[in-house]
This record gives structure tokens, sequence and C-alpha cells, in this order.
């Protein structure tokens, strides 16, 4: 099973050099350049607690991120091991190991709390690494949780101060934290619990005004309303040989304790099974590229001393990802025509029944790989360019018909052309023996295949060249009265005017032809627009229902705790929540037609101007 992007050792992605975070481009260029989506498992965890040998475990390795064998340590920035995933094999696992937290060798803690901004930023799974219990000191040690809102912006308006935690949750990963070296029961008052429930007892809030109550609380309320989906693993000392401990990636699994190895085999399988692609709000999939993209946006940001913003950093990741939603969509249609159309096509209409297909084609491409076009814009390109490529594909045919005619005609006429200029015809009976060769002419013309769409126009034009020759034959051939001579004028006369009526009707025809493709295209538009904005809003409402289920949750638990005026907030932020859904559930029909409406006018007015370019 070979991964899209191969890579036999982790890299370094985001460096930390002098205190400062750099994106590492040959890593940059490796994560961009994965197509699929990504699974992304992020790990932090204070220094020296065993976060480098589970990601190890995660990619099936013994080895590969460093593991160290001191109190020093080992990984610095953030490391990347991109692998083929295990289980679903349309995505790639990209695992991220971070650099210890709480490191005594650093002067500046800032840091630390940018590696754990990013983590969390960046993954679908977040791994919170801790030894020994989830205790007083281990919950002190997730500080960098309550920092989480001072770090990072959701929206971009000037007043989102104090962002309620409802839209956090729609950006986060899920939590799962792993204690390493447990040695304690899993009992509580007797009864023996999972781990789970230890995680959940141990976020239980205490009650007191006593401000260092209060400090404590503070990472265990953030990980309750950020992180709505949460799981605990505990780990038994991986051997008790202390030899082995300090080389744990030259360890056999024979040598490991069997309830550790049991255990670590357990948190793989529940990441392989549970951890879920990288996904922004709004249920866009995020795959390699688009997580290479925001890492570079949130590093820049947090360089410059800004607080990066995921509302900025997904609306920046739109406007590329829809230029390139553009691009895909129009490489396809133009190969599709290229492709499909003959070199002359014999009517108009069939090459526009070809031009409805690739552009039907093109347009779900486009609807499939562009997010967060709620201007439109984007889409407006689209159709000005599938238009525009649309009427150059006719010219194109036109040209070639017109070309190939010509071409044929002066080969079929060449004798004729001969005979008129050596005089052959203006002689007694010359008329006729004119009129049988132009005869012969017309009938073989006819007999050519595949001459396109320009054949009688061509015909017409060589026609109407001839016209002032054959009058001159016909006056100067001797063997006709003059009774028959007005009687063949007259006829030339009337076959002429037959053949342009037929050509202006010709041409009536394929005005007609184009409108109806350009209605068509318009209609074409506006149902696929429709049914992704549906989905958009079926999709936003999943997300705030799930957002409303958890805290409903977090407001029973609250009240279950004794913790009434914090249940009152709680119950506050969900009923605007029940609000908003309640009013994006009741629209209704007028409210679709008012925007397609809008949008209608603009795509019929860019479709309008375009065609008049070939009229």
């Amino acid at each position: 099973m070979a991964s899209a992007v191969p890579m036999v050792a982790p890299i370094c992605l985001v460096e930390n050099k002098n205190e400062e975070l750099m994106v590492n481009q040959q890593a940059l260029k490796i994560l961009r350049s994965i197509t699929k989506p990504v699974v992304v498992v992020a790990i932090v965890g204070m220094y020296r607690t065993g976060k480098s040998y589970l990601m190890n475990r995660l990619a099936g390795k013994n080895a590969g991120f460093s593991l160290g064998s001191t109190v020093q340590s080992h990984t610095k920035g953030i490391w990347m091991w991109c692998v083929p995933h295990p289980k679903y094999l349309d995505h790639d696992l990209v695992l991220l190991d971070t650099e210890g937290l709480g490191d005594v060798e650093k002067d500046d803690s800032q840091n630390d709390s940018w590696i754990f901004a990013l983590a969390i930023l960046l993954s679908s799974t977040f791994v919170y690494n801790s030894m020994s219990t989830i205790n007083h000191q281990a919950l002190e040690q997730m500080q960098y949780v309550t920092e989480l809102t001072e770090l990072i912006k959701v929206k971009s308006s000037p007043n989102a101060v104090g962002e309620d935690s409802a839209e956090f949750v729609g950006f986060f990963p899920d939590f799962v934290w792993t204690v390493r070296d447990f040695t304690l029961e899993l009992k509580l008052d007797g009864h023996p619990i999972t781990p789970d429930e230890y995680l959940e007892n141990a976020l239980k809030l205490s009650k007191g005004k006593n401000p260092k109550v209060q400090t404590a609380n503070l990472p265990r309320e953030c990980i309750r309303k950020f992180f709505p989906k949460r799981k605990c693993f505990i780990f038994d000392r991986p051997t008790n040989d202390k030899s082995l401990l300090s080389r744990l990636e030259d360890v056999e699994e024979s040598q490991l304790e069997p309830a550790f190895k049991d255990q670590a085999d357990n948190f793989c399988s529940y990441i392989f099974s549970n951890a879920k692609p990288k996904t922004l709000s709004g249920g866009i999939i995020v795959n390699g590229n688009r997580l290479g993209m925001l890492l570079d946006t949130y590093v820049k940001t947090m360089s410059s001393g800004d607080v990066p913003c995921l509302e900025n950093a997904v609306l920046a990741l739109a406007q590329t990802e829809n230029s390139a939603a553009v691009q895909k969509a129009t490489n396809y249609y133009v190969e599709q025509m290229t492709l499909k159309m003959d070199l002359r096509m014999e009517t108009l209409q069939d090459l526009i029944n070809l031009h409805t297909d690739c552009e039907k084609e093109a347009i779900s491409i486009f609807m499939k790989h562009s997010f967060k076009d709620d201007t439109h814009k984007f889409q407006e390109e689209l159709v000005q360019i599938l238009e525009t490529k649309k009427n150059d594909f006719i010219c194109q045919n036109e040209e070639e018909s017109n070309r190939y005619c010509q071409i044929k005609l002066e080969h079929l006429s060449q004798t004729l052309m001969e005979a008129i200029s050596q005089g052959s015809f203006f002689v007694p009976g010359g008329y006729k023996l004119y009129r049988k060769e132009r005869e012969e002419i017309m009938n073989n013309y006819h007999q050519v295949p595949k001459k396109g769409v320009k054949a009688d126009e061509v015909l017409q034009k060589f026609l109407q060249s001839l016209a002032m020759t054959e009058e001159s034959i016909l006056k100067t051939d001797q063997a006709l009265s003059e009774q028959e001579k007005a009687f063949e004028a007259e006829q030339f006369k009337r076959v002429a005017a037959e053949k342009e009526k037929k050509l202006l009707q010709q041409r009536q025809t394929e005005k007609q032809q184009k409108m109806k493709a350009q209605q068509r295209s318009y209609e074409e538009n506006i149902k696929q627009l429709k049914i992704k904005m549906e989905e958009d809003r079926i999709q936003i409402l999943r997300e705030q229902e799930m957002i409303l289920d958890h805290k409903l949750k977090e407001q029973q638990k609250l009240i279950e705790e004794g913790f009434h005026k914090k249940a009152e907030e709680m119950k506050r932020q969900t009923e605007n929540l029940q609000t908003g859904i309640k009013h994006a559930k009741s629209r209704n029909s007028s409210w679709w037609t008012s925007i397609l409406n809008a949008i209608s006018v603009r795509f019929m007015s860019l479709l309008s101007g375009a065609g008049k370019l070939t009229e």
C-alpha cells in the first residue's frame, strides 16, 4: 500500500529556532503534494513523557520520531510523518510530534503556547500525553488550553472579543488524553470505572470562590467547553527493565509488558478507526495541500505578532482553492471538448449538445472543489470563461469548415475555372455546357462528407462569385433566343434568392440555438448552485445542532455539579443557538428565490455579454 508521498522517516515541519517558529519549506512541499484527505493526529505534553514513542506506534514503526534517552528534550518545533492510512485507502495519516512543553532549557514559555495552539489548529485528533495520573498538577500543566481564546480568533470582526466557545468547537479537534506509567486502580467510590469515566471525573469542577479553586477550574472548563468528544487511555509501564526504558526504539515486542502492548494496540486501533479527516467548519475536507496552506498562514501570522484568525485563514484558503477550482473545471471542459469534438461538427446543434454535456461536468467539478464562494465571484468567473471557450470552439469549428469547403470547391471547380479563362463557354451553346459543368461541381460538392456548418455558405459565395461570368456567358450565347435568355436570367435570380433565404434561416436557427444554449447553461449553474447551497445549509445546521447538543449536556452537568450560575450562562448560549437553528430551518422558498434571483441576473448578464462577442 504505497503512500502518495512516501516518507521513510519524519521531517521537521515547523522549526523552533531562537524562540521563533518557521515553516520548513521542504516539509511544506511534501505536505502540499498530498491530494488525499488527511487524518491529522498531533500529540503534545510535557517534555520527556514518551510522546514520540506513541507516534512511532501509530506509524507502525519502532523508530522514527526521536525518543531520546536523557532528561534533555529531543523534539524541537513540530515534526511530521506522512504515512498511508492503515485502514482507509482513500486517506493519508499525518502524524505531528511536538516539542515538549515546560522545557526548563527554554527562556520563553510563549513558544509553548504557540506550539500548543498550532497542534490544535492543525489536527483532527489532539492527543495530550501526561505521566502517572490526571491530578491537580496534570491539569495545571494544561494551562495552555486556557490561553487559546487569547491566542486564536475565530471571527475577523473587531467585536469578536470574548467569543463564545461554540465558535471554537466548530474548528477544534477531538481530544484524547493518554496517561503513561499509570499505577493506580481504576476505581471510584469502590466501584470499577473506565478510563473515560476517570477522565470525566477528573474534569469535574471544584466548588468555592477561592481564586485558587477558580484558577484550578479554568482548564477543566476549557476542556469541557472546547472539546465535546473526549477519550482517555491509560498505559502501564512499557517494561519494568530500567535499562530497556531508555532505548524503547530497540525493544522487541516480546520484551514489552503484555498489558502495555495491549493498551498501545487499543490506542492505535481507536485512532485508526475513529480519528476523522481534518475538517473545517462547513464540512470542508482538508487534504495535504490545504493543510499546508493553513499552516503557512498561521505561522506567518504568529511570526508577525498577530493573533491567527480562523475565519481569515479559511477565506484565504478559499481564495486560492476557488481559483484552482475554476482552473480545474476549465481544463476539464477544454480537454473534453478537444477530445470529443470532431474536426468539423456537422451542425451547430451537435457542438452545443457536446458543450452542454462538458459544461455540466465542469460545473460539477467546480462545485466539488470550491467552498465559501459566498459572493459567487468564482462561479461567475467560470460562467464567463466557459461561455467564451464555447464561442471559441464555435468559431474554430466554423473556420475549419470554411477552410475545408473552400479547398474542396477550388479542387472541384479547377476544370471549370480553366475553361472560363480560356473562353471555352463564350460560343454558341456555351451556356448549356457551362450549366452542365456547374451542376456537376455542385453535385460532387454535395457528395463530399463532413463539410461542417459552413458548407452552404461557402457554396453560396462561390456561386455568387460566378454570377457576372454566368451573365456574360448567357448574353453571348447566340444559340439561345432572347426569351430563353430572359427565362434563364430570372431562374438564376430566383435560385440565388432561395439560397440566400435558406442561409438567413440557418443563421436565425443558429442564433436561437445559441440563446437556448445560454439558457441551459444558466439553468445548469443555478441548479447545481442551489444543490450546493442547500448542502452547505444542512451541514451548518448539523454542526450547530452538534454544538447545541454538547452545550445542553454541559449545562446539565453544571446543574448536577451545583454550578447553577454557570448553568444559567450556558442556558442563554443554548437559547441563542436554538434561535439561530430555528431561523435557519424556517427559511422558505421565497428566501431561496430572492437570493437566486439576484444571482440569476448576474449570470444571464455574463452569458449575454460573452455571447455578443460571436454575433
